[in-house]
């Protein structure tokens, strides 16, 4: 047959290449249950659909030839529930996927097409750093670096797994990434705790130094931690499923079934505001049946942001949860909600805000930590985005936070029958201006209370049209996607302007 030797040669040297690294290694990964390299891509695209690119790139250097098949990652193109997507997955099982100058080339070609191309970008990292001793000495540090690209604009989406000891480029692939899920175990950081216990002496348990508790409820750098690999990567197509391909086209709409009024609210919402709920179960009411994906769900509580389904449309809902702190928003929750709103606005989905809360929580701990610059920020967020916007107050909402909370803001303020809203607290109000606490004298604390609260009332609002509109609770719902039908129409076609697309990635 012609080209037989040709051909044969071709077949050993793909084969070498989807080999992947040590045997051993990935008799361990097998063991252990964890997926490798390969499996992983498998796994996110349909079946069949991986076109790969690079397959027989290896180290340019002549000590390290035929060493690294694929030169640890493997990079190409295929289909996610039929969507076409770019993927880098690292293979740790050579050279622990390492950043060289080849490995870095493979990933940047995927990335720049995706980008070129409007097509979301999946890494599944595993990274053991920067290569030693590709990137050592004045010249190695470029190989390392100085060819990389660490901004990005949000022109397509990108979502990232941290899927094991991930160190270096490959931590800050998943810093720069919209949405991050982690599998418990993993290690996400800058540097690994032999480097740490060298350079400053320090010595650090890797889970503390980033693991997923850390960064779920500490950095929020995290979004959802899983327990598999296979869970990881159902997390990121499911996310996938409410962003566009790119940032200049819509999320497809989804079968729903409908109900014409959300009368659970009347028993997951207490009717005082002095009793608490948790919002989530509220979100889950309104939204479509098993719609509602959390996102950065353990860190800074007091804020819900999750993406959701109304009608069949995705949407960014950002909400106030009196389970945590009362309600009042913290500075944490400020950083939360202005990263969420960037995602929101740089892939055209509509924001819906709930309100429940006092305020901002003041005092000395918060402003240590920048509270007036984290609400400044949030602000701008606030103001820049320019896809559609819905607020709604549920029970209460005061001062600042009524504002930053989209009031006066969005295309429509509603309010529930019932609700107050007020510069502050009428009780705390009370205190400050009349001096008088509860315990000292009810009676009379009760008294000015009564008579601070008034001009308090959803009417008050409503009357110089400073809300559009005062629901029933149980038209939450149709009222929410009415709404959205609306406000969603723009004449660019629900495309928004994308001011937020250059906006720093770290909370």
């Amino acid at each position: 047959m012609a080209y037989e030797k040709q051909l044969e040669d071709l077949a050993a040297r793909e084969a070498k290449a989807r080999a992947m690294g040590s045997p051993k290694r990935l008799a361990e990964r097998k063991a252990a249950g964890i997926l490798n390299a390969r499996e992983r891509a498998a796994l996110l695209f349909d079946p069949g659909t991986l076109d790969e690119v690079g397959l027989l790139a290896q180290s340019t250097r002549p000590d390290m030839h035929g060493k690294t098949p694929a030169d640890g990652v493997v990079s190409g193109f295929g289909r996610i529930g039929g969507r076409l997507a770019g993927a880098n997955v690292a293979d740790f099982t050579t050279y622990g996927s390492s950043s060289a100058e080849v490995h870095g080339k493979k990933q940047g070609y995927v990335r720049l097409a995706c980008e070129k191309n409007g097509l979301p970008l999946i890494y599944l990292n595993e990274c053991a750093g920067g290569r030693i001793p590709d990137i050592m000495g004045a010249a190695g540090i470029g190989r390392a670096g100085e060819g990389g690209r660490y901004t990005r604009r949000r022109s397509s989406p990108v979502l990232a797994a941290c899927l094991g000891l991930t160190y270096g480029g490959g931590a800050f692939a998943c810093i720069n990434s919209d949405l991050v899920v982690m599998r418990k175990g993993a290690v996400l950081a800058v540097s690994s705790q032999m480097t740490t216990s060298v350079a400053i002496g320090e010595e650090s348990d890797p889970q503390n130094l980033g693991g997923w508790r850390l960064h779920t409820e500490t950095t929020g750098y995290v979004d959802a931690a899983v327990d598999t690999d296979e869970e990881a990567i159902a997390w990121i197509k499911r996310a996938l499923g409410y962003l566009p391909d790119h940032a200049n086209a819509l999320t497809a709409p989804a079968p729903f079934d409908d109900e014409a009024r959300s009368d659970a609210l009347l028993d997951i919402v207490p009717e005082s505001r002095a009793k608490t709920y948790d919002m989530r179960k509220a979100i889950a009411a309104i939204a479509d049946a098993g719609s509602v994906l959390p996102v950065k769900d353990r860190y800074a509580k007091v804020a819900v942001t999750a993406l959701a389904r109304i009608k069949g449309r995705a949407v960014g809902i950002i909400a106030t949860n009196p389970m945590f702190k009362g309600g009042a928003l913290d500075p944490d929750s400020c950083g939360k909600i202005a990263s969420f709103i960037v995602l929101c606005d740089s892939f055209n989905l509509p924001i819906v805000f709930l309100a429940d809360t006092p305020g901002f929580l003041v005092g000395l701990e918060s402003e240590k930590r920048g509270l007036p610059g984290k609400i400044m920020n949030f602000m701008a967020a606030l103001e820049l985005s320019t896809v559609p916007k819905i607020a709604l107050v549920l029970r209460k909402s005061f001062g600042q936070a009524y504002l930053n909370m989209g009031a006066g803001r969005s295309d429509a303020t509603a309010v529930w029958a019932g609700s107050e809203i007020s510069f502050m607290d009428p009780a705390v109000a009370v205190n400050i201006v009349y001096a008088v606490k509860k315990d000292d004298d009810p009676a009379r604390f009760e008294e000015l209370v009564k008579a601070v609260s008034k001009d308090t009332s959803a009417y008050d609002l409503a009357a110089p049209f400073m809300a559009q509109a005062v629901i029933d609770p149980r038209d939450t719902r149709a009222y929410l996607a009415n709404q959205l039908d609306i406000f969603s129409r723009r004449l660019t076609g629900g495309i928004g302007e994308h001011r937020l697309a250059d906006w720093p990635p770290a909370i």
